[in-house]
């Protein structure tokens, strides 16, 4: 008996021990998995790294003269380790660097925290040092200095205060870097560009952004971590490849013509909707592309790209595509008559109206006057007399001439026209007529654009082109020529003709207001009720899209342009909302394409000195030097803070330095629009442009404490 006793005295002993020893590696485990979690991490993290992802730079878009529309820049979000040396292998060197941590923040706290609202003015000085030390008690190894993300430039002022001027094992400061894509020129032409999703700058959402996205992103690369000489280094596997750059055809001066003009009429009309597309005749370069809604707050914004992606009844624009048709099938010539009687008239049971019907209608017209006074009457006549019993040869005339053309563009969201062929479930005998005018028919403006360009590029249509070249450390690693989508689009008599047409709808008719003094201008106005959903017309308050849609100068073409606004109730016309906006933007085009030669302005013993914009002197000094100007340079030279003011001198020009202090509004009079908006959008505030040129006022005083998040309107002159 004594032995079992034994026997089982020792086994359950053994059992006791063993669980005694489970238990004791559970509660280590548990200590490790809860207690000393963050800071095994920690350790993960600095030495244990395989296959880490190197994201590359995501490639800028630029305008067609080089300037940034859209580029990838740096934002930060600030940590502070107050543990950051700890060592579990040497406690006594845990507790002199935790001594001597503590010391530095103490003895640098008031400086720390002066320094931080002078770079931060949001929050007071007293918040951040009641932040900073609540941290420090809980012993927080990430603890955000500051709740949002930060600019580059403020991370640098950021990183010269006490304690964070140290690296990261010695003081504790962590930057956490961010990508954000940026648009410098703000909301012009914002939708073509396109945009990245929030959070993600390298995910492209739509527009050009995510066409060209595959040569934007560039190739991420892979890195791991590996103990060297007793130092663990980030060793690269495969470097990331950065992406290339984008050349787009947008030339920003030409952008902001058109988005001002649109832009205040649609203000005077109350328009909720509108859209600007200028293109280069012989290239079909898109230059400026505007879409503008209204939003709920009552301000115009870019929020779809209508330009491509609304199909809409084009309304009397299309006219000409249907006059062309009739030409180039020999159908009707410019001198034939038509009787447009009173204004009204019964198309197949239902009535047709001009414009003018109350006032007693043209009465008997030829097509130039059909098209000049834009007779719904006579155009409907001309094309049902000659086509009703053959609808099927009328549309393919549309197609023929380009109208229904699939442009196929690069921009996704793109919609090509729809023009139904006749059928007996979808065709009525009025469906001819009315589809002539520009009703029953769905096409984008760009496609309406496209035509008239066709026309002004004598016969030939091109495909309308968003970007010039893809680059590569300024290197041209690819360039997109013209392509040609028809080599004519209808016979050179009947095109000579609708020339003659469209520049007398202008000079003699409704078109006037598109018109300049300056030189000739063709095109076409039209108006057009919208029809709302599967209502049709009669549902809802009425709206209407007054257009107008031409080229310029009309001897030598050499841009197209659509103007298209969609406004509530009367008046509409075409001619009087649209052919003003479309006239400002073509004068003040062609004042910008003026150019002369320099030895028609100035005598052979003349001295010409540039007219330098103040702003970032690096750039004024470079080009003055390559022009060999004297130059002289008031003050000490800081390539680094090289913001100034530039005046003539005797025979040069003299370059001054201003201090640039963060926390107050800089003077920007004299800059131009992207120095001006740097400068300002750098001391926190928000930048509201107007006009083109330089900096004329501010609203905000020079001097003045900067706000953030404050708005300062400019005035350019």
């Amino acid at each position: 008996m004594d032995f079992k006793k034994n026997i089982s005295i020792r086994y359950f002993s053994i059992v006791a021990l063993m669980i005694i020893a489970a238990l004791s590696i559970i509660a280590k485990a548990a200590f490790l998995m809860f207690a000393e979690r963050s800071f095994w991490e920690g350790v993960a993290q600095r030495y244990v790294k395989e296959n880490v992802e190197v994201k590359p730079n995501r490639g800028n878009i630029l305008s067609a003269d080089g300037q940034l529309m859209a580029s990838s820049l740096p934002e930060y979000k600030i940590y502070q380790d107050f543990m950051t040396s700890e060592s579990k292998r040497y406690p006594e060197r845990r507790e002199k660097d935790q001594n001597r941590r503590d010391t530095l923040l103490f003895n640098n706290i008031d400086s720390i925290c002066r320094g931080l609202h002078r770079i931060f003015p949001d929050k007071s000085i007293a918040e951040f040092k009641a932040h900073l030390l609540k941290g420090r008690k809980e012993k927080s190894r990430n603890w955000q200095i500051y709740p949002k993300r930060i600019s580059y430039i403020q991370y640098k002022e950021v990183k010269k205060l006490p304690m964070f001027c140290l690296n990261q094992y010695s003081g504790g400061f962590i930057g956490q870097p961010f990508n954000r894509r940026k648009k410098p020129f703000g909301s012009l032409a914002m939708r073509t560009l396109g945009d990245t999703y929030i959070g993600y700058p390298d995910s492209a959402k739509n527009g050009l952004e995510l066409a060209y996205d595959s040569i934007l992103k560039g190739k991420v690369g892979l890195t791991h971590r590996q103990k060297v000489m007793n130092r663990y280094l980030n060793i690269v596997d495969v470097p990331p490849v950065d992406g290339c750059d984008i050349v787009t055809t947008i030339n920003v001066n030409m952008q902001d013509i058109a988005e001002k003009a649109l832009v205040d009429k649609m203000k005077e009309l109350n328009a909720d909707m509108g859209v600007v597309i200028l293109m280069e005749v012989k290239t079909g370069e898109v230059k400026a592309i505007v879409n503008m809604s209204k939003a709920g707050d009552g301000n115009y914004y870019e929020m779809n790209n209508h330009a491509i992606s609304t199909r809409m009844e084009p309304g009397s624009t299309f006219k000409t595509a249907s006059m062309l048709v009739a030409l180039d099938d020999e159908v009707a010539d410019t001198s034939d008559i038509v009787d447009t009687g009173k204004g009204i008239y019964q198309m197949h049971g239902r009535a047709m109206k001009d414009h003018n019907w109350n006032n007693g209608g043209y009465g008997p017209i030829n097509m130039q006057k059909i098209l000049g006074v834009s007779s719904n009457i006579g155009v409907s006549r001309i094309i049902d007399d000659n086509y009703k019993d053959n609808p099927t040869k009328f549309v393919e005339g549309l197609y023929r001439v380009g109208i229904g053309e699939n442009l196929k563009l690069d921009i996704p969201g793109y919609l090509p026209p729809i023009i139904r062929y006749p059928n007996k479930d979808n065709w009525w005998k009025t469906a001819l007529a009315w589809m002539s005018i520009g009703y029953e028919t769905q096409i984008a403006p760009i496609n309406t654009l496209a035509f008239y360009n066709a026309i002004a590029n004598d016969g030939v249509m091109v495909k309308p082109k968003f970007v010039k070249a893809i680059t590569k450390d300024g290197e041209i690693i690819e360039e997109f020529e013209t392509e040609i989508l028809k080599k004519s689009i209808c016979s050179t008599k009947a095109l000579k003709k609708m020339q003659d047409m469209l520049e007398g709808v202008v000079s003699k008719g409704l078109g006037k207001k598109a018109g300049s003094k300056q030189f000739h201008v063709s095109g076409k106005t039209g108006t057009a009720q919208v029809a709302q959903g599967s209502g049709g017309y009669k549902s809802g308050p009425m709206q209407y899209l007054v257009s107008f849609c031409g080229y310029f100068p009309s001897e030598d073409p050499k841009y197209s342009c659509i103007v298209a606004i969609r406004k509530p109730g009367y008046p509409a016309s075409g001619g009087t909302m649209a052919g003003p906006v479309f006239s400002r933007i073509a004068e003040r085009v062609m004042a910008g394409s003026l150019k002369r030669g320099l030895n028609e302005a100035i005598d052979s013993t003349a001295i010409t000195i540039p007219d330098v914009k103040n702003g970032n002197l690096n750039e004024a000094r470079y080009i003055l030097d390559k022009l060999d100007i004297d130059m002289e340079w008031e003050g000490e030279y800081d390539k680094d803070n090289a913001y100034g003011k530039a005046g003539i001198i005797t025979n040069g020009v003299q370059l001054t330095r201003s201090e640039i202090n963060g926390d107050r509004v800089p003077n920007v009079r004299g800059m131009g629009a992207k120095d001006a908006v740097y400068l300002m959008e750098n001391c926190g505030l928000r930048v509201q442009l107007s006009g083109v040129g330089k900096v004329h006022t501010q609203s905000i005083p020079a001097g003045n404490r900067a706000i953030k998040g404050q708005t300062v309107r400019l005035m350019l002159r």
